[in-house]
């Protein structure tokens, strides 16, 4: 199925732009505004919002940059316990030097990184003193004192006092980070003090895309944000405070709601005055709502987000990184969507493909092309599924006939000799070696050239597997931009893959 466009990306840059403007020539010459989500490559707001360039954030500032900069938090803890970055497989201190290299070749003024909660861990220092030697300015802030109840005590010098002051050169000052708890609101609490503390007058705002305020609670776009947010119990819900106040219904999650009262004390007693906003939803500064030009398509591509979540919580189940309530969760909000695991019409025919022949299961794939056209494979004795499934779809958009090898024998038995011989198990082909082998035929094989150029056609459409890939299959399948899924099932019974 051909996909719908349901944003417009122009409407939301000139929307968002006005509203920060409005924000930094309200708050007396200074705006700290934290920026939650991802900044760039925000690939879930791209599923559920078809049209939504990923970059768009980026974008964004690149209009603001004279009057913008940068300060990247990353909190010690994700340093020390190498988190990872689910959609590009990086952990989260890697993630932090590609955000500094996208700032740098776009112009935009990183001011300094701040470690948070920072207590000596030694992978923290090492992240400390690469940067240092590579020209970035590191800062340090520490776990806040008497955090959250004693306020006197986070607003003193002995609270956020202890931390690093980042002098400003630019009236807006963007705090974000590479994923969620990496310190962004206390950064942001922290330089007011100091500001303050020099009779300097600064304000604060909050950039979330997500829950966005102005659609629905139960709008599947709400409810996909509880899906991607379901490991953290997240709950969206209408903001009480806004309601009190304006007597509006506006939507926010429970973590900022949860935390508006505190947030609040700690800014009248930073400032000595009441404290500018009356509800989260007046902190926020989120205009995606009104890029939004098509309703029912981002209606569908939400759900369809939420069942790719459904089958990634059921598989980190099995792998042991997800908790049984976040299956849970998920499936209660499938259940709230009359949603089930056959809504993606790749589910059923990577299935029946598996059971084609003897009736007896064999691993495999399936690929749903931007046409709707959905094309399969099967583990065989030479390649894996997904590779098979990937070759017969680049030969569908190439117009290469189906018995047409775009991969001659030869050249998948020297790999298979080569595994052979180093010792490389199994011997047949996962995706990643298939990717490498078809651009090294191509340089001789007219039909490979022609599948190779068809490679870039497959990037967000959909994908299925009756199993879940090995590191070389999901390797090849995430540098390809495909949205997979697949079965918690484990491609083998060995325990151990390297």
């Amino acid at each position: 199925m051909i996909q719908t466009i349901g944003f417009d990306n122009d409407r939301y840059l000139e929307e968002q732009t006005g509203e920060i403007i409005r924000r930094v020539e309200a708050s007396s010459g200074r705006l700290y505004l934290e920026f939650g989500g991802k900044l760039m490559y925000d690939h879930h707001a791209a599923r559920v919002l078809p049209g939504y360039d990923p970059n768009v954030k980026i974008r964004l500032l690149e209009k603001l940059r004279d009057r913008a900069e940068i300060i990247l938090c990353i909190y010690a803890g994700d340093i020390e316990k190498r988190k990872i970055r689910g959609d590009f497989g990086i952990s989260y201190d890697s993630d932090a030097l590609m955000l500094i290299d996208g700032f740098r070749s776009r112009g935009i003024e990183l001011r300094g990184v701040v470690i948070t909660r920072f207590g000596e861990q030694p992978s923290a220092v090492a992240f400390e003193n690469k940067l240092k030697r590579r020209g970035v300015e590191v800062f340090r802030h520490y776990y806040t004192r008497g955090y959250p109840t004693d306020v006197d005590l986070i607003v003193s010098e002995e609270g956020y006092g202890r931390n690093d002051y980042i002098e400003p050169s630019r009236p807006l000052v963007v705090v974000t980070g590479p994923g969620p708890g990496s310190g962004k609101l206390a950064t942001c609490l922290s330089q007011l003090y100091h500001d303050h503390r020099r009779g300097i007058d600064a304000g604060y705002a909050k950039f979330e895309t997500f829950p966005v305020w102005n659609l629905p609670l139960k709008h599947p776009v709400n409810e996909a944000y509880e899906a991607a947010t379901a490991d953290l119990q997240d709950v969206n819900l209408v903001d009480p405070f806004h309601l009190d106040t304006y007597g509006e219904v506006s939507i926010n999650y429970n973590r900022d709601v949860e935390a508006f009262p505190l947030v609040r004390r700690i800014l009248e007693k930073i400032t000595g005055s009441s404290a500018p906003y009356a509800s989260p939803t007046d902190m926020g500064v989120n205009r995606v709502g009104f890029g939004i030009v098509n309703d029912d398509a981002v209606r569908h591509a939400a759900k369809q987000e939420i069942i790719r979540r459904y089958f990634r919580y059921r598989c980190e189940y099995a792998m042991g990184l997800a908790e049984e309530k976040t299956v849970e969760k998920i499936e209660l909000l499938m259940n709230d969507l009359n949603l089930t695991r056959y809504d993606r019409p790749v589910v059923e025919k990577a299935e029946k493909r598996s059971l084609e022949g003897n009736g007896e299961e064999i691993k495999a794939a399936a690929i749903q092309l931007r046409t709707g056209a959905i094309l399969t494979g099967r583990c065989s004795e030479l390649m894996h599924a997904s590779s098979a499934a990937v070759l017969n779809s680049v030969k569908e958009l190439a117009g290469i006939p189906e018995e047409t090898h775009l991969l001659s024998p030869e050249t998948i038995q020297s790999i298979r000799n080569l595994k052979k011989a180093i010792g490389s198990l199994p011997l047949r082909l996962d995706l990643e070696e298939v990717l490498i082998a078809l651009s090294v035929s191509a340089a001789t094989s007219t039909h490979a050239a022609r599948g190779m150029a068809m490679l870039t056609e497959l990037r967000n459409c959909e994908a299925h597997l009756t199993h879940m890939p090995s590191s070389g299959d999901e390797s090849g399948l995430r540098s390809l931009g495909i949205n997979v899924t697949s079965e918690p099932r484990f491609a083998s019974e060995r325990l151990y893959s390297g």
